[in-house]
């Protein structure tokens, strides 16, 4: 079961930098990153309630909506940003330019938020390992750059 989530995982990565160059071609045709984000994630929502509807999930109560904290509601905007970012930066930088650069953030954000156990991720403590891994990846992003 592990490998189908290495798959899985696999799978959202090469997902990720296909979904840039949809938005980037529709940011191009529409004129706007904003509009483009705004349809996209109009879509991603249709499709999500269809889902909903079809696997006939329970919609939350009340009282589960108020235990949510505040910043757990934020996500969605962070989403936001990465996509009409995304459709700006990937066509001027190039796919994997553009996937090299997040990686790495996503790397730097996730070493920091694992080694305090922040937004409720198991804490992993920095390590000279861990750190090591985290250069590697800044040399292949050096690299990638180039």
């Amino acid at each position: 079961m592990q490998s189908l989530y290495y798959l899985l995982g696999l799978g959202v990565g090469a997902g990720l930098i296909v979904q840039v160059g949809m938005n980037a071609r529709l940011r191009a045709l529409l004129g706007s990153p904003i509009t483009a984000a705004f349809i996209s994630f109009a879509i991603g929502t249709a499709a999500l309630a269809l889902y909903l509807l079809v696997m006939r999930t329970p919609l939350p109560t009340r009282a589960q909506l108020g235990t949510v904290p505040g910043w757990a509601w934020l996500g969605g905007v962070l989403g936001a940003f990465y996509v009409a970012s995304s459709v700006v930066i990937g066509p001027r930088l190039g796919a994997a330019t553009l996937l090299a650069l997040v990686v790495f953030g996503q790397l730097l954000s996730s070493l920091l938020i694992d080694h305090y156990g922040w937004l409720g991720f198991p804490q992993h403590p920095l390590s000279a390992v861990r750190l090591a891994g985290g250069a590697l990846l800044f040399g292949g992003v050096l690299l990638v750059t180039r």
